[in-house]
């Protein structure tokens, strides 16, 4: 007896240096304890749930620990095994029964020794292959579930070598499935990924990264790891990126910092990053960018208003949805239902075009025309406004070399279709409306890591 009482002193001791104290408690009242054990995944491994014709499947990396609660009689290890009760929520009561069977034979065999660490290495390591789950594990569905229609855990009670499991628990009052509108089998699934996801934060905060931006060693937890690309940058350096960007109004470049990657923060990671003032500001100014881009939105006239408005296919009346102004599109005056304005309109791009007919007809003839008339005395000025008028040299004539100058010297972007100037450089542009990348030569669509800039001959 007493040889059995030092045996169990040694190994609690024991697993109290192995395992931390979120993995092993022990009662010190008496010789018991409980044992959190993390099962051991393959890479790729998935949970699954069949539902008729659906099939929903995860990859995860953390399942929740098997609870093995035990207690040890007076005659541990010479004559009995632990008392245990072994527990878990993603197995079968039928599962639990065969590894709650196999920690009994294995007591068995190990003639009288401690078994306790022997058992913690087998639920750890081989519990998925003793139970011939190899890289995927199937939940029950509903119809064949042995939750029947709690969410409780299954477990295992064994109290002594020759005692059979003890049947399912009865359910207790906890709050059921349905009131969350999910299946019990669903609501299992939904357990299995919040668990792993949570998991998956624990070990990333507890690792050190190097910021893409200021190149230092950061722990995890003073980092943030953008969603779609996975890059990773500290919460400082990304925060000035994106609050400079938002600052400047630059909506479009509050992207992924990683040279040559075009992944975009979620609106939920951008708010984290630069808190609710300037996500506000964020969230106004891409709605704002995304409207202006948009040929059938225009805006309400009225200065207590402004709001947009989205045009009808081939009309040319408006109706704002908050003041209730009908308008003309093109005047953006009251519409009476006429259409005379658009009439006045066509009638003065008549005579315009009409007072053209003397001007001169090509570019260099333009431009002459127009250095006659910005260096030429007063008497040469008006002489030229009385010959072509002043408003038709002023708007008409400036605004054909304009055009000119802009059809010569700018490029329209092959995502937006802004116009783009390029003073120096190669031909590498970003545009600095859409932020993307494209190739000034050939007006390519350029994707990172493309080889087009080396092979392109424009």
């Amino acid at each position: 007896m007493t040889a059995d009482l030092e045996e169990q002193e040694e190994e609690m001791l024991a697993l109290q240096s192995i395992f931390d104290p979120e993995e092993f408690f022990r009662n010190e009242s008496k010789c018991a304890g409980e044992i959190r054990v993390s099962v051991e995944l393959p890479s790729a491994f998935t949970v699954s749930l069949r539902e008729g014709e659906t099939l929903r499947q995860y990859e995860i990396s953390f399942l929740p620990p098997l609870i093995l609660t035990f207690e040890l009689p007076e005659n541990y290890p010479s004559s009995s095994p632990p008392s245990f009760t072994l527990t878990c929520s993603w197995l079968t009561h039928t599962q639990l029964s065969a590894l709650t069977a196999h920690l009994i034979d294995l007591y068995q065999t190990s003639g009288g020794a401690v078994v306790l660490f022997s058992w913690v290495q087998f639920l750890r390591e081989d519990a998925l292959r003793f139970l011939d789950i190899d890289s995927r594990l199937e939940l029950p569905s509903d119809e064949h579930n042995t939750l029947n229609s709690s969410l409780d855990t299954q477990s295992c009670n064994v109290s002594a070598p020759s005692s059979e499991a003890d049947p399912e628990p009865p359910p207790n009052k906890a709050q059921s499935p349905s009131s969350l509108s999910l299946t019990p089998a669903q609501a299992l699934q939904s357990q299995l990924l919040i668990y792993d996801a949570a998991q998956k934060q624990k070990v990333f905060a507890s690792t050190f990264f190097d910021c893409g931006v200021c190149f230092m060693g950061w722990p995890g937890s003073q980092c943030v790891q953008l969603m779609e690309c996975s890059h990773v940058f500290c919460k400082a350096c990304l925060a000035n990126f994106c609050e400079v960007q938002i600052k400047e109004g630059n909506v479009q470049g509050v992207t992924c910092p990683q040279a040559d990657c075009t992944a975009t923060p979620a609106p939920a990671e951008i708010k984290s990053i630069v808190g609710e003032e300037l996500f506000s500001r964020y969230d106004r100014l891409l709605l704002q960018s995304t409207l202006d881009s948009m040929p059938d939105v225009v805006y309400c006239p009225r200065r207590t208003c402004g709001s947009a408005v989205i045009l009808e296919k081939g009309s040319n009346v408006a109706i704002c949805s908050v003041c209730n102004f009908v308008f003309c599109v093109t005047c953006k005056k009251t519409y009476d239902g006429t259409g005379v304005c658009c009439k006045k309109k066509k009638q003065t791009v008549k005579d315009s075009l009409k007072a053209l007919v003397d001007l001169p007809q090509s570019k260099e003839g333009l431009m002459a025309l127009w250095d006659d008339y910005v260096s030429g005395s007063k008497q040469r000025k008006h002489l030229l406004e009385s010959r072509y008028g002043s408003n038709t040299l002023n708007v008409t004539v400036e605004g054909c070399l304009t055009e000119n100058w802009l059809v010569l010297n700018s490029k329209n972007c092959p995502y937006c279709f802004c116009r783009i100037q390029k003073d120096q450089g190669c031909n590498r542009m970003i545009c600095s409306q859409c932020n993307r990348l494209f190739c000034w030569g050939c007006l390519a669509k350029v994707g990172p890591g493309s080889n087009h800039f080396r092979d392109c001959t424009a």
